[in-house]
């Protein structure tokens, strides 16, 4: 499996991806709210908070006596629990080094409807394969999928510092993004019903298409997609190597003056 752990993709038109900071924190704090409740009491937030599929379109209703939020609000408030400390450090990681150049790309509003357009597309594509199922939907997988999806629409060529087994090497954005959806295809092709292991594959295929789709009328004006201008901002920087000059031959003179 391949882990990105630092891209080398500098920001263009923000100083500081608070957007993304802010929902890292989110649902740090959240998973740690989670920890103090006890073993029973985190399973009946889990229910009352989680994206419930049979839940959502109406053929089950959970228990009066659990908190809950409305079927539909719960198709958010799912995007911020997770189900233990690694799915939560594995999605913040991912969140952490792509989802700057994203809401760079995007700026911090419209970056935080894309982050929730995206959720919502891959709860109910998950949903959708089973809407019968009562197992809680719960993860930023999802949203963050998206994000996956949107980065390599715009950064394909942008390096990322990735682990690989015990070894880090510095890969193109393309080669461990499409490693990663081609993962999720596999998965989903070898799980039944699309879910197998515990994990909603049809939600990251889902999200990561909606952000596919959704990050060419969202991006900002001037944004290129592919990195297209990715060699006019490196001239911008002076990255590029100025021309040598060419070396002056002495007169000997021997020729021609006027």
């Amino acid at each position: 499996m391949l882990l990105p752990l630092h891209d080398t993709n500098p920001l263009k038109h923000i100083r500081f991806q608070y957007v993304t900071v802010g929902i890292i924190g989110v649902c740090v704090a959240v998973f740690f709210y989670q920890l103090s409740l006890g073993d029973r009491s985190e399973r009946a937030f889990i229910f009352g908070f989680g994206a419930i599929p049979a839940v959502v379109f109406g053929i089950k209703t959970l228990p009066v006596e659990l908190t809950q939020a409305p079927a539909v609000l719960s198709l958010v408030t799912s995007m911020f629990l997770h189900g233990g400390f690694m799915h939560l450090l594995g999605n913040m990681l991912f969140l952490w080094v792509l989802g700057d150049n994203v809401e760079d790309a995007l700026g911090h509003r419209r970056f935080v409807v894309f982050y929730l357009l995206t959720g919502l597309i891959a709860v109910l594509a998950h949903a959708g394969t089973d809407t019968a199922s009562q197992i809680p939907m719960i993860g930023a997988s999802g949203a963050i999928s998206g994000i996956i999806g949107a980065y390599l629409m715009v950064h394909p060529k942008a390096r990322i510092k990735t682990l690989v087994g015990y070894f880090i090497v510095s890969l193109p954005a393309w080669v461990v993004l499409g490693f990663w959806i081609g993962f999720q295809f596999f998965s989903t092709a070898m799980a039944t019903g699309g879910a197998g292991g515990g994990v909603a594959w049809w939600a990251h295929i889902g999200g990561f298409f909606a952000g596919v789709i959704l990050i060419v009328p969202m991006r900002r004006k001037g944004v290129a997609l592919f990195d297209r201008d990715k060699k006019r901002f490196e001239l911008k920087l002076g990255v590029e190597k100025a021309p040598k000059r060419r070396s002056r031959i002495p007169d000997s003179g021997r020729g021609r003056r006027k």
